[in-house]
């Protein structure tokens, strides 16, 4: 049916960059249609080659023209051509002068990308149009990190467990498995310092000539009954937000076997606030009307992962987002971090990143930031910061295992570089966050009352607040005033 339908639309082009059934049928529908059209918050996570499978499906033409081929071979030439190869060379010590000594290569991609891919193939295919370009219409959004002092006894624990990590990298080199999994232990050990068991690695034996497991670390059990710091502070920011009448969304991504979502939910609920969890067991087509129900149920935070919310909802009736832990995806961070920033949001909006300092968190939240900068330089937001951070940064496991294995820091925080993201949006995004004064200044001005579980009071924060009345509720289809100075205007 080639050239059948006038026009074709995609959704969230980003989860289509595989070699994947849904990704095929974006080909085939490609060339069912005269026009094409795809949409993604977030083109790129990363890595130069995430965009080869959408161009080809797009554009074979321009992509054979251009001398790529359909396929492996197609993307490591792709990826020579406009990404970052490392070249690893391994020389073994010879056994005896009589010996060579044994060379192994191997090519492996890094994060990054060429500038001239925006300018190839982005700038005259793309129109790079974002909620930043009316977000003079749009109340003013917020990003912070949050450090937190981990407790004495949780401090020790995760130091001697970072201690036995660290040793078996150094013995086990390049071993995989002790990667992954001791540095998934050390991003959740300090939010779930017990019953985590005996930490184990696989290595191929030649003398069985099969995979033995080996001990990594064992992790100390904790007190489970005591509510460590990150926990105190999560309360305390709900409490503060609460106080201001602003419900809060809270993301965590260890929701399966050592689930910390529970915790958090129990913890919150002590303290006398309303919680709702929502899991998978609420499939996506239902998770619109389970929040319609929890706010009329009077839920003043939700927990979940980021996952479950990051397309398709606007939580417009939670303002602050707490990332009570972050992931490894740039996708699904930038997604979730802007549930509430919406069209229709009439109060400022406040993302909070909450880690453990001098942790795998902070190294983790560190880089991400550092990631951000350069997944905005490819959607045409360029900024020096982000270009440098190209060709300067590892993907986030091997930088971290890379610090934690030489205690070569990169030289900043994670709240440093997250200022400069911040400083950024300013600058090239156009967000007005220097137009108003501090948040954490103001005293509380409005608290929920158990009798009015829908009232939200306007912040004061927001240059709305002269404005009486609740922020309009989420998908609402009546029509509202407005001043000249807040009508939204593409003009």
């Amino acid at each position: 049916m080639p050239d059948f339908f006038d026009y074709a639309i995609a959704d969230e082009v980003h989860e289509l960059k595989g070699d994947t059934a849904q990704g095929n049928a974006l080909g085939t529908l490609a060339g069912c249609a005269q026009h094409t059209v795809v949409l993604t918050g977030t083109l790129l996570g990363g890595y130069a080659d995430e965009v080869f499978n959408i161009l080809f499906r797009m554009h074979p033409a321009r992509m054979v023209h251009e001398g790529f081929e359909y396929g492996e071979a197609g993307v490591r030439a792709f990826t020579e051509t406009y990404g970052l190869l490392e070249k690893i060379t391994v020389i073994e010590p010879t056994d005896n002068a009589c010996s060579e000594a044994r060379v192994t290569k191997r090519v492996r991609r890094r994060p990054g990308a060429s500038p001239l891919l925006f300018g190839r193939f982005l700038m005259s295919l793309g129109a790079f149009i974002s909620l930043e370009d009316i977000s003079e219409a749009l109340p003013p959004y917020r990003e912070e990190v949050v450090s937190v002092e981990m407790d004495p006894p949780l401090k020790e624990a995760y130091k001697k467990l970072e201690e036995d990590v660290k040793n078996a990298l150094k013995e086990h080199r390049g071993n995989q498995s002790v990667m992954s999994v001791a540095l998934n232990a050390l991003l959740l050990y300090p939010d779930r310092p017990f019953r985590l068991g005996n930490l184990f690695g696989w290595e191929y034996d030649p003398a069985t000539q099969r995979r033995e497991r080996f001990l990594i670390a064992e992790t100390p059990d904790l007190n489970e009954d005591h509510v460590y710091a990150k926990e105190r502070r999560l309360v305390e920011e709900v409490k503060v937000e609460l106080g201001r009448g602003r419900r809060c969304q809270i993301y965590a991504v260890y929701t399966q076997k050592r689930d910390v979502t529970q915790r958090l939910e129990r913890i919150l609920t002590n303290e006398g606030i309303r919680v709702a969890l929502l899991t998978t067991d609420v499939p996506p087509e239902a998770r619109e009307s389970w929040y319609d129900r929890q706010l009329r149920g009077g839920v003043q935070a939700v927990i979940c992962h980021p996952k479950l919310v990051q397309t398709g909802l606007d939580l417009i009736d939670f303002p602050t987002i707490l990332f009570y832990e972050t992931g490894y995806s740039i996708y699904v961070l930038r997604q979730a971090s802007r549930r509430s920033w919406r069209i229709g949001q009439r109060l400022p909006v406040k993302v909070k990143y909450l880690h453990y300092a001098e942790t795998m968190q902070e190294s983790c939240l560190r880089l991400m930031g550092k990631k951000l900068l350069v997944s905005l330089a490819m959607e045409g937001k360029f900024s020096s910061e982000g270009l440098q951070a190209i060709n300067d940064e590892d993907d986030i496991l091997m930088a971290i295992a890379r610090e934690l294995v030489t205690q070569k820091g990169i030289g900043e925080r994670a709240d440093a570089v997250w200022a400069t993201l911040q400083k950024k949006q300013e600058e090239v995004l156009g967000t007005r966050i220097s137009e108003v004064a501090d948040l954490e200044s103001e005293p509380a001005v409005f608290e929920i009352p158990p009798t009015m579980p829908n009232s939200t009071a306007v912040d004061q924060w927001s240059p709305l607040a002269a404005v009486t009345g609740s922020p309009r509720r989420r998908n609402s289809r009546r029509p509202t005033t407005a001043t000249p100075e807040e009508q939204l205007t593409l003009f």
